[in-house]
């Protein structure tokens, strides 16, 4: 990606090192747990935080305090910080474009080893994810080591598409989807749930497609090999995969996120057409 030197979004908490209150041993399970604690998950039908709690001594707590040390905000100096402000800020430009100019910008929070949200106290294990509560994506960006070296995708636009994946839960927040699929789900069987859960994560997949493309036609920002990184990554998360991976075999109606195949159909989606539009993943349900 040709990122440097681009707008930096000054929409940032930079909580790295931090830690947070309360927090205990969360911080101990560490990054490389990802893999197991999923598996568990999809084989249990656990919540991965109920999981991470346990596992660390975590009590999930409700209070959406900020830590007691106000966090620095603003564009981080260090390289990896700085490209994570440049691809957040041309996320906004990008769904301000297509929502208009009162589209809200979310916060990203940088964190290391566990992070307090209005969603919980959360341990770096559950990779990055974004709280509806407080409307903030969290980030630990060692979880870009975890994609490169245990699961076998590097590359910067991949790293580009983790953000804009969890912007897109943004997107799906504003536009009120989040909210109808959280009642549905209340009301569903577990199986049902997750499968509006893999609706979801599907769609924002697409969204960051969509922003993929935009960064490409509309700002010039993706070099050769940039979309294939993205679809790589996207082919390396998928609920198969990390099914294979930590259990051994594969459990379709556990799936959160939806498989390989389902994720790279839908990124490419939002990548080849720019459109939003083409990103319902609801099709045939009354939301």
């Amino acid at each position: 990606m040709r990122w440097e030197g681009q707008r930096e979004s000054n929409n940032i908490e930079d909580r790295r090192g931090m830690g947070s209150a309360g927090v205990g041993s969360a911080g101990g399970l560490g990054i490389g747990g990802i893999v197991l604690v999923l598996a568990v998950s999809y084989f249990t039908g656990t919540n991965p935080l109920t999981l991470i709690n346990m596992l660390s001594g975590v009590q999930s707590m409700t209070d959406s305090s900020a830590p007691s040390t106000p966090a620095a905000t603003g564009a981080p100096s260090d390289q990896l910080g700085k490209f994570a402000a440049v691809v957040l800020a041309d996320t906004e430009t990008t769904w301000k474009q297509l929502l208009g100019p009162d589209y809200e910008e979310p916060r990203l929070v940088l964190f290391s080893g566990a992070v307090r949200s209005a969603c919980g106290t959360t341990s770096s294990a559950v990779g990055p994810f974004y709280c509806p509560g407080d409307h903030k994506v969290y980030l630990d960006l060692t979880f870009f080591n975890e994609m490169a070296q245990r699961l076998g995708a590097p590359g910067d636009f991949a790293q580009a598409y983790v953000i804009a994946h969890e912007v897109g839960h943004h997107v799906q927040n504003l536009t009120g989807v989040a909210g109808k699929v959280t009642r549905l789900q209340r009301q569903s069987s577990e199986k049902d749930a997750n499968a509006l859960s893999v609706r979801m994560e599907l769609q924002a997949d697409c969204y960051a497609g969509v922003w993929g493309y935009h960064a490409n036609r509309t700002r010039n920002l993706i070099e050769p090999g940039d979309f294939e990184e993205g679809l790589k990554a996207a082919a390396a998360i998928g609920d198969d995969r990390l099914q294979k991976m930590g259990q051994g075999y594969v459990q379709p109606e556990s799936w959160t996120h939806g498989s390989s195949d389902q994720r790279m159909t839908w990124l490419r989606r939002g990548l080849e057409s720019g459109d939003p539009s083409v990103c319902n993943t609801f099709e045939g349900l009354r939301l």
